[in-house]
C-alpha cells in the first residue's frame, strides 16, 4: 500500500497534466501513487490526452462532469494512501514535498495539515505572499493553498470536500473542517508549490457578489467558527479588498482584528 496518494483532477486542462504528474515521479520521497480524475473533460485535445496517458505509478479514473470538490472526493475514494495530496492538474510541486511533508505527519499525530511557501508562475509570476496561518485568519481569507497534505481518516471522518461550495474555496471550507477537528496546522519554510497563474484562474474570475455568497455558504457551514453572520460585514469587507485603504488595513492587521471579535461573538 502506498504511503501517499496523489489526487488530480482534470477538467479540460490536458495541455497541463503532464507537468503535474512528472513533477509527483520526481519526488525524492517515491512510496506513492497517482490518482488522474478525469471529470468529464469535453475538450478534444484534453480527451486525446488522457487516452493515451501512460506513467509509472499512474491511474486514470473518468466519471461525468461533477466539480472539482466531488472529483477530489471520488479519487480519494478510490484511493489506498495513509495520506492525501490534492494537485490541481496545471499545478506542479518541488521535489522534496512529499518527503518533507511525510516527515511531519510520522512524527506529529496532532499536524493534520502541512504545506509549504509558493511561487507563482504563467501569467504572474514571483513568489506568492500567503500570510502565516492563523485560525482568526482563516476567517476571513484562505491562508493554505490547495496542495497541502493530510490524513485519508480525517478526510472521511470529515465527509470529504463539500460539494455545495458550488463556485470554489472547497478546500478552504475542507480545512475549516480539519480545523475544527483540533488538527494542527505545519508550514515547511521552504517553497516546493508551484501555482500556475492564468486569465481563468477560478480565483481571478470570481466577482465581488459570487465571493459573497460563497463566503456566507462558508459560514453556514461552520456555523461555530462563524457565530456572527453578517451579510452586511461580507459585502464591506469584499469592497475595502478591492480599495487602496484594505492595503493599509491589513498592514494594521484590521482584518484579523474583525475576525477575532466574529469568532467571540461580538
Amino acid at each position: 500500500m502506498p504511503k501517499v496518494s496523489v489526487i488530480i483532477p482534470c477538467y479540460n486542462q490536458g495541455a497541463y497534466l503532464e507537468e503535474a504528474v512528472d513533477s509527483v515521479l520526481r519526488q525524492s520521497f517515491q512510496d506513492f501513487e497517482i490518482i488522474v480524475v478525469n471529470d468529464g473533460s469535453t475538450e478534444e485535445h484534453t480527451t486525446r490526452i488522457i487516452e493515451k496517458f501512460k506513467r509509472p505509478h499512474t491511474r486514470i479514473i473518468t466519471s461525468v462532469n461533477q466539480g472539482v470538490a466531488m472529483a477530489r472526493n471520488t479519487g480519494i475514494g478510490q484511493a489506498n494512501g495513509e495520506y492525501i495530496l490534492p494537485l490541481d492538474a496545471d499545478d506542479r510541486i518541488g521535489a522534496t514535498y512529499l518527503e518533507k511533508a511525510v516527515g511531519v505527519l510520522d512524527i506529529d499525530p496532532e499536524v493534520g495539515i502541512v504545506y509549504c511557501l509558493a511561487d507563482c508562475f504563467g501569467a504572474r509570476q514571483g513568489h506568492w505572499e500567503v500570510p502565516l496561518f492563523s485560525l482568526s485568519g482563516m476567517r476571513f481569507t484562505n491562508l493554505i493553498f490547495c496542495s497541502a497534505l493530510y490524513r485519508k481518516p480525517d478526510w472521511k471522518e470529515t465527509g470529504g470536500y463539500n460539494p455545495n461550495m458550488v463556485n470554489g474555496w472547497e478546500d478552504w471550507d475542507f480545512w475549516l473542517s480539519l480545523l475544527e477537528m483540533g488538527r494542527k496546522v505545519y508550514r515547511i519554510p521552504e517553497t516546493l508549490f508551484y501555482y500556475r497563474v492564468t486569465a481563468g484562474s477560478r480565483e481571478r474570475s470570481m466577482d465581488r457578489q459570487t465571493q459573497v455568497e460563497m463566503h456566507l455558504q462558508l459560514m453556514r457551514n461552520h456555523p461555530r467558527l462563524f457565530p456572527v453572520q453578517s451579510p452586511a460585514l461580507l459585502r464591506l469587507y469584499y469592497l475595502l479588498r478591492e480599495s487602496k485603504l484594505y492595503r493599509i488595513a491589513k498592514k494594521l492587521r484590521i482584518p484579523s482584528l474583525i475576525g477575532n471579535k466574529m469568532a467571540a461573538g461580538r
